[in-house]
């Protein structure tokens, strides 16, 4: 995010060349055939939320292509969609030429935005820009994410992220871009672009950027490290900041502020003075309603209960990312908001019970006129406005709206609690009305930047998985927040995630949609009862049968840790060549314990305890405990080179139903301290009946 002094560079420059939004389509037109954008000022669009409030100018755009099935196709002769539900998305391009794949092709002036893959290998991906015989780009598709090769070495915009490989570095062209892929480059591939106004002038991109370009993405790359949780716009001059703490009687609606305007609100942070256990702030987030009204407007455009509009949901979940946050000093918002006349904020309790929310709001002057801005939008739903053709039955509203504006992202919840990945649906992004989308994704964790269903928790500033506590067991809460890569839209936008499992499984799905929308757009979302939005789940997590005890060690939860540094890694084959992965604990010192919580057994019986241990250097010797008994006796698992053990089973035992825990006692004291991995912890209940278990 850009620091005050950056801002102070940026705020002329980019007031007078972001490709400039105005008001009206003559005005931009007149301006898109004026407008010269730098490369500075396009890196500086990846924390710019300000510019997104503006009005999009006819000409702007944002699509993408991916290796979605090309099975999936629009018939206009029937009108039909044909195989919309084909899920072989790992290699499909535009055509074959020779030996190479065209994957994606582009009129410019444009930018490529956003890189995505999960699974790139060490065939070369080129990318030719404005009619050049030589690629700007030609590098093995790994290397585009493996942060060895400048400028792609930033890590905050270079990074894996539970498995999936992104790339924020923008990568602009003038006239066209062309990208091609040699054999071998690997599966599943996104290229996000935007397309600008024609007349535009934008710079054709190099590796070897100019210098004040390269300091331009270490910049970004500083701030993103080391600010989120801050208004990426710094100081803003006029500012003024409302602060106060209601008291929400039960099954009431407070007015919590009231602004005049013209002015735009820049800051929103909600603390919860009150201590409540999980599954009493899983309620009260539902509970209260936050509602935004702009300028008089008789239907808020701001509805969504107080947990889910920071992004998140059961609950509190500690995460920072760009727009919004929650963490232990309380929840943020930096989303901007502009009005003409009038902001109207309200709780609404309906809850049977008082509840005490401490709230900050921070408001600005506007820096344009109040015409050149849309207005800010925030919805939650469950399965509103699913489309009505049969053929598109796979598809879950994400957002449905009419006007001119602009989409930002989204927050999924999701409830699971039979297990197993719940996803792998495209995204599919229909604007001003196409019959084809130009955003067509391939699979859900794929649009929300990780990959292969890894329930591994991680935050970045454009996305999360801010909820995962048992490999997909239960609650799952991610976010993406389309920041460079949001979708311009003139007259309508309506986005799908596809969704392969009925509400009966139970799977379901509750989202909240952001974006921006002229103050004469259609915005069809109502409020939802209550009961609609706490009596679909329970908040404990899920039980698991006797056939169902096996847990991998992606993310089950930690309970506990009293010192050293806990991850995950891969990497790793085990006795069969399978590459593995596994959570690490590293840095234990003697004596120090990592207890890992288990999801509840439905049914309690004897069980054999059978886990999958890895040995490698630094590794330490370990005592093992289920419920407080011990497992085994010590173990050291040092050894030159890493490896996974073979499966270890352990004597059956009597385990009641309810939570389970595994404890590792540390034993060993090593320089630096010693490590400790695990791939998986099976209970297994079938050989309960062995002789020797009688």
């Amino acid at each position: 995010m850009p620091s005050f002094i950056f801002r102070l560079v940026c705020t002329t420059l980019c007031l007078q060349a972001l490709v400039a939004l105005p008001s009206n389509t003559a005005r931009a037109e007149t301006r898109g055939a004026e407008q010269t954008v730098s490369y500075a000022e396009l890196v500086h669009r990846l924390t710019d939320l300000e510019s997104l409030a503006l009005l999009p100018p006819n000409g702007e755009q944002c699509a993408q292509w991916s290796s979605f099935h090309r099975d999936s196709r629009y018939d206009a002769a029937t009108g039909k969609y044909v195989a919309w539900d084909q899920n072989g998305d790992q290699t499909g391009a535009i055509r074959s030429e020779g030996d190479q794949l065209v994957l994606a092709e582009m009129d410019g002036p444009g930018c490529i935005v956003r890189i995505w893959s999960a699974s790139p290998q060490d065939g070369h991906v080129k990318i030719y820009l404005d009619g050049a015989e030589t690629p700007a780009v030609d590098l093995p598709f790994r290397d585009y994410f493996s942060r060895s090769v400048a400028p792609f070495d930033l890590e905050q915009l270079v990074y894996k992220a539970a498995a999936g490989y992104n790339n924020f570095v923008p990568i602009p062209y003038q006239k066209s871009c062309r990208i091609v892929a040699d054999k071998g480059w690997g599966a599943f591939y996104h290229f996000t672009y935007r397309t600008f106004p024609a007349g535009t002038r934008i710079p054709t991109f190099r590796r070897d950027l100019a210098p004040e370009d390269h300091q331009a993405l270490v910049r970004v790359n500083q701030l993103l490290a080391t600010q989120l949780g801050q208004d990426p716009a710094g100081q803003r001059p006029g500012s003024q900041t409302v602060s106060k703490t209601l008291e929400l009687p039960a099954r009431e609606t407070l007015e919590a502020a009231r602004l005049t305007g013209p002015r735009a609100i820049t800051g929103l942070r909600v603390q919860l003075p009150e201590a409540y256990t999980v599954e009493e702030a899983a309620r009260v987030l539902r509970a209260v309603v936050l509602k935004i009204r702009w300028d008089d407007d008789a239907s808020p455009a701001v509805w969504v209960p107080l947990g889910d509009f920071f992004g998140t949901a059961p609950g509190v979940n500690y995460y920072h990312s760009l727009p919004l946050g929650m963490t232990p000093e309380g929840f943020y918002s930096y989303w901007y908001m502009p009005f003409a006349s009038s902001a109207v904020l309200e709780l609404a309790n309906e809850d049977t019970r008082p509840i005490a929310v401490k709230l900050t709001i921070d408001h600005a002057p506007l820096v344009r006129p109040v015409e050149d801005y849309a207005r800010f939008h925030a919805k939650w739903h469950r399965d509103a406005f699913l489309p009505a053709e049969a053929e598109r039955a796979i598809d879950w509203t994400l957002l449905d709206t009419r006007g001119r504006g602009r989409f930002c992202g989204v927050m999924l919840h999701v409830w699971n609690p039979k297990g197993d990945w719940w996803g792998e649906g495209d995204e599919k992004f229909f604007v001003d009305g196409e019959k084809f989308p130009s955003t067509f994704g391939t699979g859900s964790e794929d649009y929300f930047g990780y990959a292969w269903s890894f329930a591994e928790l991680f935050e970045r500033a454009f996305h999360a998985q801010t909820f995962n506590r048992f490999d997909n067991f239960g609650h799952i809460s991610v976010n993406r927040w389309q920041i460079m890569d949001h979708v311009p839209f003139q007259s309508s936008f309506a986005g799908y995630l596809e969704k392969y499992f009925s509400n009966d499984r139970p799977t379901n799905y509750a989202c909240t949609s952001y974006w921006y929308l002229d103050s004469g757009g259609s915005d069809p979302y109502e409020p939802v009862p209550l009961a609609e939005r706490v009596g679909y789940y329970d908040y404990i997590l899920p039980s698991v049968g006797r056939d169902q005890a096996k847990f991998s060690m992606n993310v089950l939860h930690v309970a506990e840790k009293s010192g050293g540094l806990v991850s995950w890694s891969d990497g790793v084959r085990g006795p069969r060549g399978r590459a593995k992965r596994f959570l690490e604990w590293s840095g234990a010192s003697v004596g120090e314990r990592l207890v890992i919580e288990l999801p509840a057994l439905k049914e309690g019986g004897r069980f054999t305890p059978k886990l999958t241990l890895l040995r490698g250097p630094q590794f330490g010797r370990v005592q093992l405990y289920l419920d407080g008994e011990k497992l085994g006796g010590p173990m050291d698992l040092g050894e030159q080179a890493l490896s996974v053990m073979e499966p270890l089973s352990f004597p059956a035992r009597d385990l009641a139903d309810g939570p389970h825990r595994l404890q590792i006692e540390m034993l060993s004291a090593l320089p630096g301290g010693s490590r400790f991995g695990i791939d998986s912890l099976q209970l297994d209940g079938n050989a309960a009946t062995a002789a020797g278990d009688r």
